[in-house]
């Protein structure tokens, strides 16, 4: 599986391809010559301007590379993409791993994160209904860790090459 986020993390790594453009742009963000993420997002979360601003510095290398390593894949190219856009173009099928919003934030409280931040966080992200609206396939994620293991070898079971003999086979692309 490819992790967006992870991508994003390499590619705000010193000498990543957006470490430059993002340093530039947000400096109170770097502390001893790297990004430093929390006092990046407490900045850019709280306003919708310098989100934009940082995905129009992030976004494009991120999905150049994530691009690069599902060529380089064979079989079926999971990619954990964290956005609601059609990040990476047409023909993803995109599977949305789905909980209800207060059990989202009781799970990132119980990591460390305040209400607060939590909130803020989730005021410029797309809300559940809107995730569900764009779902080809949804992963009811309410639950403890073996349901969600229930989910995910079903919803793997449908989209699988050798579970599905109706799939094209040149189409090998999937977006969870």
């Amino acid at each position: 599986m490819i992790s967006a986020d992870r991508v994003g993390h390499e590619v705000m790594a010193p000498g990543g391809e957006a470490f430059d453009g993002v340093a530039n742009r947000f400096p109170g963000s770097l502390i001893d010559g790297l990004i430093d993420r929390p006092t990046l997002a407490s900045h850019v979360f709280g306003d919708a301007a310098e989100l934009t601003a940082l995905e129009q510095i992030t976004h494009p290398v991120i999905r150049s590379r994530i691009e690069r390593m599902a060529r380089d894949r064979d079989g079926v190219v999971l990619v954990e993409v964290p956005l609601i856009t059609d990040f990476l173009g047409p023909g993803w099928l995109r599977i949305v791993v789905d909980a209800p919003t207060e059990v989202r934030i009781a799970r990132l409280m119980a990591g460390g994160m305040s209400r607060s931040d939590i909130e803020a966080r989730m005021s410029v992200q797309p809300t559940r209904g809107e995730w569900l609206e764009v779902a080809d396939l949804v992963i009811d994620n309410r639950g403890d860790r073996p349901a969600l293991e229930r989910e995910c070898r079903a919803v793997w079971a449908r989209i699988s090459p050798s579970a599905a003999g109706n799939r094209d086979p040149g189409d090998t692309s999937t977006t969870v």
